[in-house]
């Protein structure tokens, strides 16, 4: 029965995969409006749910074997959808094994260190889930965008010249083939939104009550780069490291008719195959691990 889910949920996302070293053109080549087969919306609260159990399952392996963890990166355009997507496809996993981190405006301390430093000090134990939201690439996303935020970080003059980009893309490819090669498998996803799609969130954060919270006026400021983002977006799929233990996903965020699907923050994602293929009968490292993550 397991299986089954799993292969569902398998076929379901076998198209948002993306392939690092490919030609991307976000607008072009992905469609925010994919609906991957599902045509009512009980389908997809279906295949949710499914997806909600099979997870549960994923986090008890590598608690269970404390020789892995799991590092999901998530990034997207301001009102991506990145929190709910935390909230309803991990409403699942037992809180005590999964950490959520965000990641905003870089602190006087953060900028005191490394540009990855704010990052590899948020990673999850073994055993653990890691959540970022928003990641290491906001470093050649906003930081790229916006060229003033390079500046405060105070770099050394060498390391402003026009290959600061190229550089960076390097560094972070080596850090995550790093900790994949410590066993930190890392699930990314690019959660998709549409120009229209995003117009329309505006709106409902400034129109309805209980959603006022949400609006700053930096997101108007911000949505009119969205083609210099759509761009930075492009290339930061392009340069992404092909690893195994790295598993790459672009999530469509909907478009007018996404009442046709699920709401687009339900979107199951299958962790599986970043996880060791079976849970050990007993903990490799006994009075380490196994007391540790004892859920």
């Amino acid at each position: 029965m397991a299986d089954d889910r799993a292969q569902s949920i398998a076929e379901f996302i076998n198209p948002l995969r993306g392939e690092p070293g490919t030609r991307v053109r976000l607008q072009k080549d992905f469609d925010p409006g994919f609906k991957a087969g599902i045509r009512k919306k009980k389908d997809g609260v279906e295949l949710l749910r499914s997806g909600i159990e099979l997870l549960a399952d994923c986090q008890r392996r590598p608690a269970a074997q404390d020789t892995y963890g799991v590092l999901v990166c998530l990034q997207a355009l301001d009102a991506g959808g990145k929190d709910g997507t935390i909230r309803h496809v991990m409403s699942g996993v037992n809180p005590q094994g999964v950490r959520v981190v965000g990641f905003k405006v870089p602190s006087q301390e953060e900028l005191d260190h490394d540009y990855l430093w704010r990052y590899a000090r948020h990673l999850p134990r073994r055993g653990e889930i890691g959540i970022f939201n928003r990641s290491q690439y906001e470093e050649v996303l906003v930081v790229r965008v916006h060229p003033e935020n390079l500046r405060r970080q105070r770099l050394p003059d060498a390391a402003h010249d026009l290959d600061v980009w190229e550089r960076r893309y390097r560094e972070i490819n080596d850090w995550e083939r790093y900790l994949a090669d410590n066993g930190f498998r890392i699930v990314k996803l690019f959660l998709n939104l549409s120009w229209e799609e995003q117009r329309v969130r505006f709106l409902k954060r400034i129109d309805v009550p209980e959603r006022n919270w949400k609006f700053s006026p930096a997101d108007i400021r911000e949505r009119a780069r969205w083609d210099d983002y759509q761009r930075a977006f492009s290339e930061m799929l392009e340069r992404r490291a092909g690893r195994a233990g790295v598993t790459h996903l672009l999530v469509p965020r909907g478009t007018a008719h996404a009442e046709r699907l699920p709401p687009s923050d339900r979107c199951p994602v299958d962790l599986r195959p970043a996880l060791p293929a079976r849970q050990p009968v007993t903990g490799g490292r006994r009075g380490h691990g196994a007391g540790r993550h004892r859920w």
